[in-house]
């Protein structure tokens, strides 16, 4: 004989569930505000690279941790954290390392463009200035594949985590770190306030073992 099961009655409970979340890291305050400030002198002073679509946001050449002192102490102070975000994004404790570092200079107008990280598995920003809330960084939901090909969108439609196609950092001040998977799509858009002054790096683990199928970067 076959089990009827009860209709729901007017007080059950709908739950969402997120499935298959992106984790993105958010450290307030990592370096103090005097830090940050001098940091901030000394990274400004060595941009030399125009990036390439935008006449006002400038690097140093991409480089190792170990290059000079600015990117030697920021490199030391972000690693436990990546260390930390690691073990989230692959449930294990690993060796990371800060595969390369550079500096980051907005001016008011600049822009970066959307983009990814390759051969890395997680990125990273240290913000030595405030980001204004119109320059802070923007991620976007990955192109094809993922979603309805139709869309919702609408002056009707609420966004929300689920169906949105993008979503900003809060604001992020002097000293804040912000971390994200290598893969995801990112962006800064038209800055509208002061001269944002920002170190990004990208690190590697040193090894990822799959069911003893290993592979070692170095």
């Amino acid at each position: 004989m076959r089990a009827i099961l009860p209709l729901a009655g007017p007080d059950s409970v709908s739950q969402i569930i997120g499935l298959f979340p992106t984790p993105v890291m958010r450290v307030e305050g990592l370096l103090e505000a005097p830090e940050a400030s001098a940091l901030a002198a000394e990274a400004v002073e060595a941009t030399t690279l125009t990036n390439a679509y935008s006449d006002l946001l400038s690097h140093t050449p991409v480089a190792g941790a170990e290059t000079n002192s600015l990117f030697a102490t920021l490199g030391g102070r972000v690693l436990p954290k990546v260390v930390e975000f690691g073990e989230v994004l692959f449930g294990e404790a690993l060796n990371w390392q800060i595969k390369e570092i550079w500096v980051n200079v907005l001016e008011p107008g600049g822009r970066q463009a959307i983009h990814t990280h390759a051969n890395s598995f997680i990125s990273g920003v240290i913000y030595l200035t405030p980001a204004h809330p119109s320059a802070n960084l923007v991620f976007h939901k990955a192109l094809g594949g993922t979603g309805f090909i139709f869309g919702n969108t609408n002056p009707n439609a609420r966004i929300n985590a689920f169906n949105g196609g993008k979503w900003a950092m809060p604001q992020t001040n002097a000293g804040d770190l912000v971390m994200f998977p290598s893969h995801l799509l990112h962006e800064v858009p038209v800055n509208q306030g002061a001269r944002r002054i920002s170190i990004a790096f990208n690190a590697i683990p040193d090894r990822l073992d799959n069911f003893g199928y290993a592979i070692r970067f170095s």
